[in-house]
């Protein structure tokens, strides 16, 4: 979407304040020993108190108001009777419509003690986000975005997920540019427009480079094990930076 006047920037931002809100009190909500239908159950009555409407069922019918996975689980993990447990990691993406206009916000955390020792992977995806979104503005190569992530997760010794990315939203879900790779990709010629509304994700790994699809259709699986975190703003390009719309969450 690229935003062209001072109601769509308002509708943008009303709707990008909504996921960021309902996913930061997701977060707090979340304890060992709930469901993530319960935990999903939660986020649904936030965002129906915003008068808003779940992006993924809206554009495909997902069983789920909000995607929740777990652990291995890189995206998509449908809300079920599975107990999340002390020291999980738990990934909570936050998609919303509201007046034909869509955003998009996701964070990966530990739930309660850290017994598996992943926080360090959990900052490493925050600091790539933040890193790759400073150096956005129009005219800038979305390659470039790509680098950053892929730099920041290997000196840590993690790697990214190459068949996901982040994407344009606005007026859908998913818009030009369609994937905004992890990874840096010489052939990627776009470059990021002026009042353009995109999403930038991380997907960074301890072990696996692809997903998979899960049995159930949905939930994307790294394709070699191990723990998977993702972290997601909406942003607004400008001609000399990059704004965040979903700030309200904290992340």
């Amino acid at each position: 979407m690229i935003v062209q006047t001072s109601e769509e920037l308002k509708s943008i931002q009303d709707i990008s304040d909504i996921v960021a809100i309902t996913l930061k009190e997701m977060k707090q909500y979340a304890k060992p020993g709930m469901t993530t239908k319960q935990l999903d159950n939660f986020g649904a009555k936030v965002l129906k108190d915003f008068g808003a409407n779940s992006a993924p069922f809206v554009t495909y019918k997902f069983p789920g108001w909000t995607c929740i996975s777990l652990n291995n689980e890189m995206a998509h993990g449908i809300p079920s009777n599975r107990v999340v447990v002390e020291g999980d990691l738990v990934n909570i993406d936050v998609s919303a419509e509201l007046n034909g206009f869509y955003a998009d916000n996701g964070a990966s955390f530990v739930l309660g003690e850290d017994i598996n020792n992943k926080q360090e992977l959990v900052d490493t995806s925050i600091e790539a986000l933040n890193k790759a979104i400073s150096i956005i503005r129009s005219g800038v190569k979305i390659s470039e975005v790509g680098r950053v992530i892929e730099k920041t997760a290997k000196a840590k010794g993690y790697k990214v997920i190459k068949n996901l990315g982040g994407h344009g939203v606005g007026r859908s879900l998913h818009e030009e540019p369609e994937c905004i790779l992890n990874y840096y990709d010489r052939f990627e010629r776009g470059r990021f427009k002026k009042n353009s509304v995109v999403a930038i994700e991380t997907f960074i790994t301890t072990n696996s480079t692809f997903v998979d699809t899960a049995s159930d259709g949905w939930t994307l699986v790294g394709n070699k094990g191990g723990f998977c975190v993702q972290h997601e703003h909406t942003i607004l390009v400008t001609s000399d930076k990059s704004v965040i719309l979903t700030v309200k969450n904290g992340i």
